[in-house]
């Protein structure tokens, strides 16, 4: 399996273990990706201020700036997709990751081929959105969707939506009151297979309500419709 332009992806990677530091740094390069790796938080943030990447892989527990602070901090100047690594498995550092920004998160111990299959599939939604056209319009008080800067604007005010939750929020507003199955959404956003003790489309479901109140939009809402899915219609948000 091979993603769109593997050969002109630039990755960076920050992570201070000496051993899987170096094992990512080699495995990725013979995967035929570019790779920067970073030590620490502070370095990750000065080299991506200096240089474009297509994806960070970022550890969590880091010396100095730990990862959710780099996060946020990247979060303020760029949309870069970022897959969160960390030994840390409670739900609610998954949440804190997921609420400053990160598109995937990866629970270690896990193998290079998963990692590679989670790489691909976040380069292949990046590239579906470069051939994005303009804008859509819509009218005064609907809400705007920007495929390009990948985020919605009700009346000029941005939601500050991340990649996964725009392509998330998209699918479901492409079919307005129709309930999308799990399976389906994460096949088609996460483009990987539905696992009940996943969390992360309710992780964005969640970010996504919560981003688009604080624009003041409460025409539609992503609904649960409990044992089937989610649907983006009227009403109030379960």
């Amino acid at each position: 399996m091979h993603p769109v332009s593997i050969h002109a992806t630039h990755i960076l990677a920050i992570e201070d273990d000496p051993v899987l530091g170096a094992y990512l740094h080699e495995e990725l390069q013979r995967g035929g990706f570019h790779v920067t790796w970073c030590r620490n938080g502070l370095e990750g943030l000065e080299v991506a201020a200096r240089q474009a990447f297509d994806l960070v892989l970022m550890d969590i527990l880091l010396p100095g700036l730990n990862g959710l602070d780099a996060l946020a901090s990247l979060r303020r100047h760029s949309a870069t997709p970022v897959i969160l690594m960390s030994a840390l498995g409670a739900e609610a550092d998954r949440i804190s990751g997921f609420e400053r920004g990160a598109d995937d998160y990866l629970p270690k111990p896990f193998s290079f081929a998963e990692l590679r299959v989670r790489i691909e599939a976040i380069l292949r939604r990046v590239a579906f959105e470069r051939r994005a056209q303009a804008p859509r319009e819509a009218d005064a008080g609907q809400l705007q969707f920007d495929e390009q800067a990948c985020d919605v604007s009700l009346a000029g005010t941005r939601a500050g939506l991340t990649p996964s939750e725009y392509r998330l929020l998209d699918t479901l507003h492409r079919s307005s009151d129709e309930v999308l199955s799990k399976p389906f959404l994460y096949q088609q956003v996460l483009q990987r297979g539905y696992s009940r003790h996943d969390r992360s489309l309710d992780m964005h479901v969640s970010q996504i309500r919560r981003k688009l109140k604080a624009i003041g939009y409460h025409e539609r809402q992503v609904r649960t419709v409990w044992g089937r899915g989610y649907v983006f219609g009227a009403g109030e948000a379960d």
